[in-house]
């Protein structure tokens, strides 16, 4: 038996990394799956974001685990169409349990360089987004008698201040905010709500030239080599990053049962960076 047996999860950004990482842990787990990525480029993001066929082959490896999966193209920045995703999911599935709101975008700039447009990008999916992504869900979580849980995720740049990231930090911090007063709002019908807040993980979203040479503004084009010792001096632990199913791991721990008195905190996955 897995700890999530009958149950539905909710996932965005859920095409690569994170996001598919979180959602194949938990149908590993049992539960049948919600799957929503934008799978569309954002103008001010200076990295190459997930396509259709990287929703597919979330849809492959969760179907590979005899887990059934609705998988929708949609942008978290559009409510309507994430609550009709929502909504669609529930109708096809028959309820939700979980939502994990991890849809999420990078991108570097001085605060004093920054434009409207990166600002306003960023906030849209990393604060408004995940907040259109769990509003459309809690009445589906009250129908639950046994109540549900939500985890939304945050960074350690939702627990500290990162330079170059001011429009980041705004929305990670915002995060933060946001799960404590849904904390309190949904603990009468049993819904718990937590954040999780990494350092960094190895995906895409870090494994591109753009970040690379904003760590390295020294080197012209520098490589993975070349960056892998920067990483490293981010955290406390002597490591580059952790791996996407490191955050799956604390994800299913809150969402689980094992969890299920945990509400209202913030979970560092972090290697020791917040204490650094």
């Amino acid at each position: 038996m897995g700890k999530l047996d009958g149950k539905v999860a909710f996932i965005t950004g859920a095409a690569r990394g994170q996001g598919r990482s979180h959602a194949v842990h938990l149908a590993r787990e049992g539960a049948d799956i919600i799957a929503v990525d934008q799978c569309a480029q954002v103008g001010t993001v200076p990295y190459d974001l997930a396509t259709p066929d990287d929703l597919a082959q979330t849809v492959q490896e969760i179907e590979a685990l005899d887990r059934r999966i609705v998988a929708t193209q949609a942008d978290v920045r559009d409510g309507a169409a994430v609550k009709q995703a929502v909504d669609d999911g529930v109708a096809q599935l028959g309820r939700l349990d979980i939502v994990v709101a991890n849809a999420g975008i990078l991108s570097f700039s001085m605060a004093e360089e920054m434009s409207d447009e990166m600002w306003d990008d960023m906030i849209a999916t990393n604060l408004s987004g995940q907040f259109k992504a769990v509003r459309p869900a809690i009445p589906h979580l009250k129908a639950n008698e046994e109540g549900g849980a939500i985890v939304i995720t945050s960074s350690t740049a939702g627990l500290k201040g990162i330079q170059k990231l001011a429009h980041y930090t705004a929305a990670k911090h915002g995060i933060v905010g946001l799960v404590k007063v849904l904390a309190l709002e949904l603990a009468p019908n049993r819904i718990r709500v937590n954040s999780v807040h990494p350092t960094q993980v190895d995906t895409d979203m870090i494994q591109n030239q753009p970040t690379y040479a904003n760590f390295r503004p020294d080197l012209d084009s520098p490589g993975l080599d070349e960056v892998q010792e920067t990483f490293v001096s981010l955290n406390a632990l002597p490591i580059p990053w952790v791996e996407p199913a490191d955050v799956s791991e604390a994800i299913l721990y809150l969402v689980s049962d094992s969890g299920r008195y945990v509400t209202g905190i913030q979970l560092p996955v972090d290697a020791g960076m917040v204490i650094k």
